[in-house]
């Protein structure tokens, strides 16, 4: 009987290669991003893997694997089952699948609330999140009263011209204003708030009274109304708006407009798992 492991070279240590592929040259950090990345989608689709499984479907050497395995196990993307034992996928992959469910979860419960809304007030409604230091919008409707069908789903407008960014910016943490005023508050009209003393009055007052309010400060003619949305720990992930053109949207019809965007933004918290019985973490 002839011995099977002659039958396969054991794979050698990685050596420097010309062209640095396969399983035995140095994985260029492209190449090794995609060795991680492809450990996880055979974790995902397998459940758990020895480190000689792994390197074997990805045609590496085992110290390789380890290394790799390393690395993920180190930002808590996958978990060791023993000392020896297997791995599997761990709870930092529940981490960044929760940054990103969150906003899908925004989108889906949202919709419904923004279609109801813009259909009883006739105006564009719209959700927003923040991201690297501007407002987005992930969700808009628009009203029978609208005078444009312009879309500003995915558009970055600033957080402190429009009523969702001051929103965001009144419940957000110290480093996140701050980071607002270092960048500079840009003059997009001539009523937008461009000192920062005055930018902290506005959230101040937003805070108490628990909605923010824009007028013809974005774009010239158009006014915004928009109230906090919470996530499931109290803290603000959202602004719901409405918007339209100040002739029709004036002032005077703030309070009233608030009113109902706070409702539908408390039936949009709610369902994000918050209730107002709770005690909201930046509300004193």
């Amino acid at each position: 009987m002839g011995n099977n492991s002659a039958a396969r070279p054991k794979r050698a240590p990685e050596q420097a290669t010309a062209d640095g592929g396969g399983g035995f040259g140095p994985a260029s950090p492209v190449q090794s991003v995609d060795r991680a990345l492809t450990i996880l989608q055979m974790l995902a689709e397998s459940g758990e893997l020895g480190v000689t499984e792994i390197a074997d479907r990805l045609d590496v050497h085992k110290s390789t694997a380890f290394r790799l395995l390393g690395s993920l196990e180190q930002h808590r993307l996958v978990e060791q089952l023993g000392e020896r034992g297997k791995y599997r996928l761990g709870f930092g992959i529940v981490r960044l699948a929760g940054a990103t469910t969150a906003r899908l979860d925004l989108a889906r419960e949202g919709g419904p609330v923004c279609r109801q809304l813009a259909g009883e007030i006739n105006e564009t409604v719209n959700i927003a999140v923040m991201d690297a230091g501007a407002a987005v919008n992930i969700t808009q409707e628009q009203g029978s009263a609208a005078v444009t069908a312009q879309n500003w789903i995915g558009q970055r407008t600033p957080l402190h011209a429009t009523s969702s960014g001051k929103v965001l910016l009144a419940w957000a943490d110290a480093d996140a204003l701050a980071a607002v005023l270092k960048a500079g508050l840009e003059r997009r009209t001539p009523a937008t708030i461009t000192d920062p003393e005055a930018l902290r009055a506005e959230l101040d007052r937003i805070r108490q009274r628990g909605w923010a309010c824009t007028v013809e400060e974005l774009e010239t003619g158009l006014n915004t109304v928009a109230a906090p949305v919470r996530g499931a720990d109290g803290s603000v992930v959202a602004g719901l708006s409405a918007s339209g053109p100040s002739y029709r949207l004036g002032t005077q019809s703030f309070p009233e407009l608030a009113k109902k965007l706070q409702a539908g933004a408390d039936e949009i918290s709610s369902q994000l798992g918050y209730y107002r019985s709770q005690k909201a973490p930046s509300d004193g």
